[in-house]
């Protein structure tokens, strides 16, 4: 592809090569550059891609894209945002595979990998497309599911996924969007049928640095949709709608005047039952996933299937035969007189969620045990300890991917919360060893609730993946118990 047609919607303060010029590739990472390519030097959270451009021509970039004049002799184009044009870049080199599809993304605390499964289901279902998956529990195109690091992929990595995905026939992606993409420009140039807002509690402020910032983050998704769904009971919804340049729906399960309504809400072990109410028509829904999120959790995804011009009865009938998610709520099977389950809680909110939805299932003790994880959002951790402490009967404080901070400080941190709070609690630093304990030391009807990890199956220790999945550890160690 020639070189002009890769800038094309980029604003260039300075070409310093020939457009017409022949590029093979693109590449952002020195190590992976090939003779070729045009080199994208973008600035990373520990480095700055600015110092690799002498081993991106010394691995044979032909051209250099920066926001400053390289230190090197070679073709260049100068740029003030190096993110944005990764973004444009990627789209115009995959032939725009996103503008071919109708793309849905999700954004939120909690709820987007729920949502994205079952907007998947709903799509599927209803529509019989082929729908793409782009998330945190993995990628898929179709039924085939492809493994992922992050939530929401760099953009030139989301643009080549995108362009397999058109290839394999797919008519519909459904996406989670992080704030992280959002503010650095990984969903720059895509323009989305529907975006979804499911909720804001604390998180990564390690990043964000306030919520209001957090917020204003999640709200940029709503400049690039042709509608937005929106929850109408969170708090932050005004800050989220305030700059959207679309049309939008909201919903709602508090009683407020919103476009979809849920009213006579009924909460059960085996999920949650309403009436929904939208444009004069009522049906009632059912989802068999517990908690009071789930009600949410639906409502956001039939708002994404009314939005897209589904009946409220489609949305619905899709509701009631959907299947949960790997890491969300999900029951373990052991054979033990006691129910493990684990989920993907790792913000107050989301383990405080967790824990009210299983209080009423639990004929023993409600027991969790949790982490927080290292270089991350350090304020949370006292606050989830406590969190913890008035929900359940027994607290278990342990590791959660502690990277490079020492993991005693970590859960010093968390035991803070429940330091002044009557419910007894343990900690144990090794996460596996905490699962052990947990399983020698359950009463009968126990419920005990590993939050944290959900469909991980790793613990991050320093800069290295080291495998541990808890499904293996619980049903090695019944296995062992029970011999």
């Amino acid at each position: 592809m020639k070189l002009a047609e890769i800038l094309k919607d980029i604003k260039v303060l300075a070409l310093e090569a020939d457009g017409g010029a022949e590029i093979s590739g693109i590449s952002y990472d020195s190590r992976k550059t090939k003779p070729g390519d045009m080199f994208i030097a973008i600035s990373g959270f520990e480095s700055d891609g600015y110092n690799y451009i002498p081993a991106a021509v010394k691995n044979g970039a032909c051209v250099i894209l920066c926001d400053r004049a390289p230190n090197v002799e070679i073709p260049y184009v100068l740029v003030d945002n190096c993110r944005y044009a990764l973004a444009i870049a990627s789209r115009n080199y995959f032939g725009n595979p996103a503008g071919g599809m109708c793309v849905i993304g999700v954004t939120g605390t909690n709820g987007k990998t729920t949502s994205t499964y079952l907007m998947k289901h709903l799509l599927e279902e209803k529509l019989h497309a082929k729908v793409g998956l782009v998330g945190t529990n993995g990628n898929m195109i179709g039924d085939e599911l492809i493994h992922t690091e992050r939530t929401t992929p760099e953009s030139f990595e989301l643009h080549q996924l995108f362009r397999e995905m058109a290839d394999a026939g797919c008519t519909h992606v459904v996406m989670e969007v992080s704030s992280h993409s959002l503010v650095l420009d990984r969903v720059a140039g895509i323009n989305f049928k529907v975006g979804a807002f499911t909720n804001l509690t604390q998180d990564h402020l390690d990043f964000h640095h306030t919520m209001e910032e957090y917020a204003k983050a999640k709200s940029r998704l709503f400049e690039h949709c042709d509608c937005g769904c929106i929850n109408l009971d969170d708090e932050w919804y005004d800050i989220i709608m305030e700059n959207a340049g679309c049309r939008l729906l909201t919903y709602t399960a508090g009683g407020k005047d919103a476009d979809l309504a849920a009213s006579n809400i009924c909460l059960s072990a085996s999920g949650v039952e309403f009436l929904a109410a939208f444009g004069g028509a009522i049906t009632r829904v059912k989802l068999a996933i517990p908690g009071k999120f789930s009600v949410y959790n639906a409502l956001n995804v039939m708002s994404m299937g009314l939005a897209l011009g589904l009946s409220l009865e489609d949305c619905a009938d899709a509701m009631s035969d959907a299947k949960g998610v790997k890491g969300r709520m999900e029951v373990v099977p052991a054979d033990s007189d006691c129910t493990i389950i684990i989920d993907y809680a790792h913000t107050p909110d989301a383990l405080e969620n967790a824990l009210r939805a299983l209080r009423n299932d639990a004929d023993g003790r409600l027991v969790v045990l949790f982490g927080c994880g290292g270089d991350r959002d350090r304020t949370k951790r006292p606050i989830m300890g406590g969190i913890a402490a008035d929900n359940a009967d027994f607290v278990i404080v342990t590791s959660d991917n502690p990277r490079t901070e020492d993991p005693e400080t970590i859960v010093k941190e968390i035991a803070a919360g429940l330091e002044n709070k009557a419910t007894p609690y343990k900690v144990i630093c090794d996460r596996e060893e905490a699962i052990k304990w947990a399983i020698d030391n359950h009463r009968p009807d126990d419920v005990i609730l590993l939050a944290g990890k959900g469909h991980e199956d790793y613990q991050v220790v320093g800069h290295e993946k080291h495998h541990m999945d808890e499904r293996e550890i619980i049903a090695e160690h019944i296995e062992k118990r029970n011999r």
